[in-house]
Order: structure tokens, then C-alpha cells, then sequence
């Protein structure tokens, strides 16, 4: 009898994904390259103590990545802090906590255009920063609309490139340091502390690092095509931030041995001359090409994938549907969209470095505290199922992360706090418009998941 007829198999990712690559996925998501582009700007609040904020920022998001990789072991299929906190503490909560990380993807490509443009502005100071600004927006918003498939190709490149140049920077850096200091000054304490520190400024410069692990649970969304995911994913959430806390801490330290105070001529740029100074001209200007090079192959996909979320926000309703669910019918992509993104950048013009990657931190910090709080939950919910989770891992670990993450969050920028706290508001709003005053049920976002049996913690 012919088969013909029969109903067809739905394709599956092929599970071929081993726990390195994604790692290494992982690590050129983030981008080691960034220690570098925001040197100045965070070693200037941070009081030439980068080392020791990039390190206490590293335990606070190594027991946040415990949690995350335990909610990835929940919910394999999902990856993020929204599917997280929806499913396991309360839809509304769920819907505040997307609405928090909206907030990363909306204004992220903001802070990538005004690092590119800081740096352009430094070695042009004869053009205005808004030139420079437009052009970075703009170039990049016609690309995503009319495509990105030969940006997207290119980027692995280009980081492999940002690898090599970080490589040369710490090797020159060393150099230097050797070659004005002798060998003996490598081995300093004053990255970490010396005689300008306070408590309070490498708690602030931690507070702004989170910024560079941004991304660093992006391998979840690997759970589909990585063999043993729940295993896999949550120990590949744990090494990616860890290789990566590594890179950093290591190389801020480095390159404040070069330049062990926290004053800078212009912060925004400082890692400019600081390139001139241990390596001259020469790789001062490839520095500075691989600087706006970084930034611009950056703001593509980042500038990308924000839109797609808010695109699957308003298809299912969650952000009003005509607009942000239009797609070109020539382009097929969400100009509208992109668009808008692209008229939020205008916001880097009144912002510093300092604040508008402050202020991407609230949503940050907003998604690592409840995934944190998930986890506790979970373990809540497994007692009384009549489970017995270790209460080590699944209290104590994620307690202790999410104090660090509560510690850190007093340490932002005030004015971020307070966009933060309005952006905070608003969303609450729009949550009482759309369900009526919690009358209806909770919009939610479709994300594709398949229903499937949770394991116990």
C-alpha cells in the first residue's frame, strides 16, 4: 500500500552540537573584543580598579548562570528570563520581566553607535558627533531592511579578526609595561586596588561591566541541536560565562598596568591612545578600524534581533499588532520596526557611554534577579510535589546571585534608574490596558515551544 498520502514527518534540527562549540558560540557573542572599546569609560568610574569590578562581576553572573542553566534544564526549549519567570512564579510577573528585557533589545543598538561614534569623534574632532551618529544609523538601518545575509557571513570573520587584535594589545601591552617598569611590574595588586579606590567606585564599575556578559545565556537557543541538552546547555551557560569573566578580568588588568589611574583625557576613547602609546600609529589606526568596524557588524545583528522580538510581540498581540507586526511586502522585513530603532538611536545625542550602558543594564540586571528568584521558586514548587532538591544549589546559589545582582543594582547610574523606573511604569500600564485591569487573561508570546514533561529539580 502506497505511503503517498501518508501525513509528513515535521524536520527536526539535527542534535550534532557538543558542549565547545557552543562555548565558543557563545564567547563570539559577547565579544571579548568589548573589554577594550569600553576601557576608558569604565575604568574612569571604577577609579582605575577595572580588574576588581570585572572580577566581582564575574562570581555575581557565574551564580546567575547556575540559575539560568538550571531553568535551561527546566525548559530546554526556551532560553530566556520571560519564558522563565512566566512559567514557573506568574504570568503578569512574566510579562514585566519581557517587558525589562525589551528594554536591552530596544536600546542596545543605541550604545553601539555612540561607542562608534565616540571613537570616530576622537580622532575627527573637526566633524560633529551627530555626522558620525547619523551615518552609523542609517546604514545600518538600511541594511537590516533591505537584508543582512552578507553582514551575518562576514561577522565571524570579523571577530576572529577583534580576537587577534586583542591578542596583539595584551602582547603589546605587556611590552610596554616590561619595557618601562621592568619584568616585576606585571605582577601588581593595583588593577584591583590602590590608593584612589573605594569601595563604592569598583562597586559602581561592576555595576557597568554586566554590560560586557550581555548574551552570555544566548547558547540556550542551541537546545535543540545540541546532544544531551540538559546537559549540555546549562554546563555551556556556566563555561561561556566563565571563559569570558576570564578574558575580561585579565585583560583589564593589562591594560590598567599601562595606565593605572582612572583619568582619562577622554574616556570615550581612551583605548585609542593607549594602542598609539604601546604600539604606535601604526596599530593606533588599525585599532581604531577594527573599533568602528566592531561596532558597525555589531549594530546589524543586535539592531536585527531586537526588531524580530518586538515583531513576535506584536503578532501575538503583546505590542500593538498593526505596527509592530508589519512586515515590507518587498523586503519582507520589519521596517517599521527597524525604523524605530533607528529613531531611538537620535536618544545617544543627550546620553554618555556611561549612562545609556547604565541604563541597558536595569533590564539586565531586571532578567538575571528573576531568573534567580525562578530558581527558588522551582525548588518551592518541587517540595511540594514531594521532590528533594539539594538546597545548596537550589536556594543558597541562587540567593547569594541574586543579592549580588540586588548589590549591583544600587550601584547604577541614577539616572538610569530613574528611565529605568519609567520604562518600569509604562509597561505596567500597558499590562493594565491589555488585560483590562486583570480582567483578561495575560497576552504571552508565542514562542513555538513544544509542550514537554518537566523533569524534577
Amino acid at each position: 500500500m502506497s505511503d503517498a498520502t501518508a501525513t509528513p514527518t515535521r524536520p527536526d534540527l539535527e542534535r550534532s552540537l557538543t558542549l565547545w562549540p557552543i562555548v565558543l558560540f557563545g564567547i563570539a557573542y559577547i565579544t571579548p573584543f568589548i573589554v577594550l572599546t569600553t576601557f576608558g569609560v569604565f575604568s574612569a568610574v571604577s577609579h582605575g580598579t577595572l580588574a576588581a569590578s570585572y572580577a566581582i562581576t564575574t562570581v555575581a553572573v557565574l551564580f546567575t548562570a547556575a540559575s539560568y542553566g538550571k531553568m535551561a534544564r527546566l525548559h530546554p526549549s526556551a532560553g530566556s528570563a520571560y519564558t522563565y519567570t512566566r512559567r514557573v512564579i506568574d504570568d503578569r510577573l512574566g510579562f514585566m520581566v519581557g517587558w525589562a528585557t525589551l528594554l536591552d533589545y530596544f536600546f542596545l543598538p543605541m550604545v553601539v553607535w555612540l561607542i562608534g561614534t565616540a571613537y570616530l569623534t576622537a580622532q575627527f574632532p573637526a566633524v560633529p558627533g551627530v555626522v558620525f551618529l547619523i551615518g552609523f544609523i542609517v546604514l545600518t538601518t538600511a541594511l537590516n531592511i533591505v537584508g543582512i545575509k552578507l553582514a551575518t557571513r562576514a561577522n565571524l570573520i570579523l571577530i576572529a579578526f577583534e580576537v587577534l587584535i586583542l591578542a596583539f594589545f595584551v602582547a603589546f601591552s605587556l611590552r610596554h609595561v616590561i619595557d618601562m617598569n621592568g619584568p616585576g611590574a606585571i605582577l601588581s595588586a593595583s588593577p584591583f586596588w590602590n590608593a584612589g579606590s573605594t569601595i563604592g567606585a569598583v562597586s559602581a564599575g561592576a555595576a557597568l561591566t554586566a554590560y560586557s556578559f550581555i548574551g552570555f545565556d544566548a547558547v540556550s537557543t542551541f537546545a535543540e541541536e545540541a546532544v544531551d541538552p540538559r546537559k549540555t546547555i546549562p554546563r555551556a551557560i556556566i563555561l561561556t560565562a566563565l571563559v569570558a569573566g576570564v578574558i575580561f578580568v585579565f585583560v583589564a588588568y593589562v591594560v590598567q598596568l599601562v595606565h593605572p589611574s582612572g583619568h582619562f583625557a577622554d574616556p570615550d576613547s581612551a583605548p585609542l591612545d593607549i594602542a598609539k602609546t604601546i604600539a604606535g600609529n601604526l596599530f593606533g589606526s588599525i585599532f581604531l578600524a577594527t573599533v568602528i568596524l566592531a561596532q558597525f557588524a555589531a549594530g546589524i545583528p543586535i539592531q536585527a534581533a531586537g526588531t524580530r522580538l518586538m515583531y513576535a510581540m506584536g503578532r501575538d498581540g503583546v505590542l500593538p499588532h498593526r505596527f509592530f507586526a508589519y512586515v515590507s511586502p518587498r523586503f519582507r522585513t520589519p521596517v517599521l520596526n527597524l525604523l524605530l530603532t533607528g529613531a531611538v538611536g537620535f536618544i545617544a545625542i543627550a546620553l554618555s557611554v556611561s549612562t545609556s550602558t547604565s541604563f541597558i543594564n536595569f533590564g539586565a540586571f531586571c532578567a538575571f534577579a528573576f531568573v534567580n528568584i525562578s530558581v527558588v521558586v522551582a525548588y518551592a514548587k518541587a517540595l511540594r510535589a514531594g521532590d528533594r532538591p539539594n538546597p545548596l544549589t537550589w536556594v543558597l546559589f541562587p540567593l547569594i546571585g541574586l543579592a549580588f545582582i540586588l548589590w549591583l543594582f544600587t550601584h547604577l547610574d541614577k539616572a538610569a534608574l530613574i528611565l529605568g523606573g519609567i520604562w518600569a511604569i509604562i509597561g505596567f500600564c500597558w499590562l493594565l490596558a491589555l488585560t483590562r485591569g486583570f480582567k483578561l487573561a495575560t497576552p504571552e508570546m508565542d514562542l513555538n515551544e513544544e509542550a514537554e514533561p518537566e523533569p524534577a529539580p
